[in-house]
């Protein structure tokens, strides 16, 4: 972990799982501690590389504090054999990490600067270690405004924080689903719908947005903060697509001219623009 100078960014550090809890039905937020003193930092919007003996290993944004570097935290959803099996530690059982990996999020543009966040679905957990940044310099910014949107009320993350955000960190947040339940009474629909709510506090020449989730729904916002006026250097997305080795070795993460782990997951649009809408990429 090039960020602490004491570990491999080559070679797996086995960290202790302190605490495991499910956010959703298939997604949990592990929390995990190097051994021996070993302090770990990260820039928000980074990710590392979690693996398992004999299962494999795979790449997940960090979800946790920026503050606190004696833990890190991660937050999985079961979908292939690796995160399946990370989704299943308990507390006391071990794990590889590499990282951090890659360029995260603007934090030096965003002091003094409104905020507009988006996150569709899993999206909001590389988001969530900006929201922990924006508690700790609150007086330094303007407005801050999370839209966040699920398939369904059961798929919302970290759902007892949300409240929190709001009223503690003073963060205007709208939240919608796609499918709502019986006891839902909040917005239905997709994110986009929420940006009506964001439009009076959001000043183009002022404002940063910083998008992840579904490609298809980072498109689709994309093209309503055009609409806004929002310009192309003001926008920042998060794109994970295919990384396997986290340094630009393997080829797999290509995107254009660029590499993924190397030279995202955070990109801001003006540079990826001409590859965004080219279907093969």
């Amino acid at each position: 972990m090039k960020t602490n100078g004491s570990l491999d960014c080559w070679v797996p550090s086995f960290f202790t799982v302190r605490r495991v809890w499910h956010e959703t039905p298939d997604t949990v937020t592990v929390v995990v501690r190097a051994e021996n003193g070993v302090r770990f930092r990260f820039h928000p919007g980074q990710f590392n590389m979690l693996s398992l003996p004999d299962v494999g290993e795979v790449p997940i944004s960090i979800s946790g504090s920026p503050h606190r570097s004696h833990v890190v935290a991660h937050t999985i959803r079961a979908v292939g054999m690796v995160t399946r099996a990370l989704a299943h530690v308990r507390r006391g059982d071990v794990i590889g990490v590499r990282g951090p990996f890659g360029r995260g999020w603007p934090i030096d543009r965003m002091r003094d600067r409104n905020l507009l966040l988006v996150a569709g679905g899993l999206g909001l957990a590389p988001l969530r270690p900006v929201i922990y940044w924006i508690a700790a310099h609150r007086n330094r910014l303007r407005e801050v405004i999370l839209l966040y949107g699920a398939r369904t009320p059961a798929d919302l993350l970290y759902r007892t924080s949300l409240p929190r955000w709001s009223h503690r960190y003073r963060i205007r947040v709208w939240v919608t689903v796609d499918r709502p339940d019986s006891a839902w009474s909040g917005h239905v629909g997709v994110v986009t719908t929420l940006f009506r709510f964001a439009e009076r506090y959001v000043h183009p020449e002022r404002v940063l947005t910083l998008l992840c989730g579904p490609e298809i729904m980072m498109r689709f916002a994309v093209q309503e903060l055009h609409r806004m006026g929002i310009p192309d250097t003001a926008i920042y997305l998060s794109l994970e697509r295919n990384m396997q080795c986290a340094v630009g070795f393997c080829g797999h993460c290509q995107f254009g001219p660029y590499f993924m782990c190397r030279d995202g997951p955070v990109f801001r649009y003006d540079e990826i623009a001409s590859w965004w809408d080219v279907r093969e990429f």
